[in-house]
């Protein structure tokens, strides 16, 4: 990975949105697209991590969510801070952009951090949004999708017996679907495994690599 310069700020706030995940903030003094990543870290030359961001672009704050990893390198540290402790943070990069173009966001866990900078920047229009979770307060940041997408929303529920959704992975809603627009994009955000596995429905239902655009997170 290159190695980014990166630049003291102070955490504005952190919160809690369920046990082990967090939304940090910290004051926008960047200029950036929907879907990029920042690199945090609490030192200035250490190994920084990347996070994509989860604000729209003409946000005052810039918000992170993150899952705390018990043997992470970052997280465990980083769900300590408070209000005013010190962060260290790179410029924004990264090229997961869509634009105004027709298209599927697919994403599960924290990986649907940067189409909520994307719903937020106001490119939902002509967007379809699929994400997945074990349980139903698993669905990060449900409410800016409900409000901004309404019914081009679809959550996919995987362990809960009694979802308000659709019961299955998102791969099963997927394989359950007679036909997915051929000229539409689409954009996963996840593990490894999930971007393959959902990448090679897609496939076997026509839809061209070319049209297929994936973020990985470890």
């Amino acid at each position: 990975m290159i190695k980014r310069n990166l630049y003291k700020t102070k955490l504005k706030d952190i919160r809690s949105i369920i046990e082990g995940v967090f939304v940090l903030s910290f004051v926008r003094n960047f200029e950036f697209k929907a879907g990029q990543v920042v690199a945090i870290d609490l030192v200035p030359d250490g190994q920084a991590r990347l996070y994509s961001i989860a604000s729209g672009e003409q946000d005052e704050d810039v918000e992170i969510l993150f899952d705390e990893k018990s043997d992470g390198k970052l997280t465990p540290f980083l769900s300590k801070l408070k209000p005013g402790d010190k962060i260290y943070v790179s410029d924004p990069f990264g090229t997961f952009k869509c634009g105004t173009k027709k298209a599927y966001w697919i994403a599960a866990g924290t990986g649907v951090a940067p189409f909520v900078s994307m719903a937020r920047s106001g490119l939902g229009i002509n967007k379809t949004m699929i994400q997945g979770a074990r349980w139903d307060d698993n669905f990060y940041f449900a409410e800016t999708f409900e409000e901004l997408m309404s019914e081009n929303y679809i959550r996919c529920c995987s362990q809960q017996e009694d979802t308000l959704y659709f019961k299955g992975r998102m791969t099963e809603w997927l394989k359950h679907q007679d036909k997915l627009p051929v000229d539409y994009h689409y954009y996963l955000c996840g593990s490894p495994e999930m971007v393959v596995e959902i990448r090679d429905i897609l496939i076997a239902k026509g839809i061209a690599f070319k049209l297929i655009i994936s973020e990985t997170y470890f």
